[in-house]
């Protein structure tokens, strides 16, 4: 498949104010997570606004091969970012949704059209603002730690979150990026897939697991929510000393306590 990646993007300078996305997972299931990628943007002074009537970006509906109820779930999200800030996503396959997907739905809308194509251009996953935007420097932080990342492949495709990850935790010093085997791989979410393909899915996540904990890693984060679930749930099957965070947790914890 095609990468998304394939025309550079423009970036704007570090704003005063933008929205956070917080995604319907980690709303529900690791709520820490947003408030810590909410804590990371406000260290960096910047105002961070939370629409409240937020709620799924319509993925799930979208992946499955129903437009016309993803169109409706997004179409309840389109007004909820009127000013124009960046809208800052947690997680790379939501953003890729919005930043690629919300234009799909509604072309031809001559009213919801454009609305969907500017929120889209304004869209940015959380690494990515964080290194490409905020222009975050922690070359001056330094841990000593084993860290292996996971990616979402529909967040690696579409936003290039392995690329971003990787160098914001590249510049904290003695952090020692670990490299898993079968990297690009699913690891078996792919949202409803779960769902309608227990089995298979259960098998990906085994193999996943089994990648990850062959880098003997003290950490493992992955900048998506729906992948951590799946993750973890095999890791706490086994009984597995490696738990995986989101990185925007991480982060915020490394960079507070790295000397």
């Amino acid at each position: 498949m095609t990468s998304e990646l394939s025309v550079p993007r423009v970036y704007p300078s570090k704003p005063s104010d933008v929205y956070l996305y917080g995604t319907c997972v980690l709303d529900l299931f690791d709520p820490d997570a947003g408030v810590s990628a909410l804590q990371l943007m406000e260290r960096e002074g910047i105002h961070v606004h939370y629409p409240q009537d937020q709620t799924c970006c319509g993925q799930p509906a979208y992946t499955s091969g129903f437009p016309d109820q993803a169109r409706m779930v997004a179409a309840q999200q389109l007004p909820l970012f009127k000013n124009d800030w960046p809208i800052v996503v947690p997680s790379g396959s939501c953003a890729g949704m919005m930043r690629h997907h919300w234009p799909k739905l509604f072309a031809g809308d001559p009213v919801l059209g454009p609305w969907a194509d500017s929120i889209a251009a304004r869209v940015f996953e959380l690494t990515e603002f964080l290194l490409h935007v905020a222009k975050v420097d922690w070359t001056h932080k330094s841990i000593n730690e084993s860290v292996v990342l996971h990616t979402s492949c529909s967040a690696r495709r579409e936003m290039g979150t392995h690329l971003s990850a990787r160098e914001l935790l590249g510049q904290i010093k003695g952090i020692e990026l670990l490299v898993q085997d079968h990297e690009s791989e699913c690891c078996g979410f792919g949202g409803a897939f779960s769902v309608k393909h227990p089995e298979i899915s259960a098998a990906m996540a085994s193999d996943k697991v089994d990648a990850l904990e062959a880098t003997a890693a003290k950490v493992m984060v992955s900048a998506d929510g729906a992948c951590l679930l799946n993750i973890n749930g095999t890791l706490e099957k086994r009984k597995s000393s490696l738990h995986g965070q989101h990185i925007a947790t991480y982060l915020l914890k490394t960079t507070k306590c790295a000397t």
